[in-house]
């Protein structure tokens, strides 16, 4: 009696499980046979890769203009003087210290710029 009551509990289970997965909405589709067959919609990420590119991107090109305004030297300072505060001002440094993209970028702008 009691394995009829787990293979019971387990269906129930389930069921219940695809019912949550169908409760976020689902398309339905007929085979060729004629059976009619219920797929739940996939959740999207509200963000996407294209935005995280777009980000990056923006935020390599702000600390490219950054380096070109104020020069190399006084950049690198600033930097260092960021790096000797508090912790969220230590990631703060991390994030804006030189890389060769924004300084490949900052050569092409500076010269623009002045």
């Amino acid at each position: 009696m009691g394995e009829h009551r787990d293979q019971f509990q387990a269906r129930l289970k389930q069921i219940n499980r695809k019912h949550k997965a169908l409760s976020a909405g689902y398309s339905a589709k007929l085979r060729p046979d004629g059976l009619l067959v219920v797929k739940p919609h996939r959740l999207q990420s509200p963000v996407s890769g294209r935005s995280i590119l777009l980000f990056v991107a923006a935020f390599l090109l702000f600390k490219s203009f950054l380096m070109a305004v104020h020069g190399f030297d006084s950049y690198d300072e600033r930097v260092q003087t960021l790096a000797a505060g508090s912790g969220v001002e230590h990631a703060g440094a991390f994030l804006m210290q030189a890389d060769p993209v924004s300084v490949f970028f900052a050569r092409k702008i500076g010269p623009v710029l002045r």
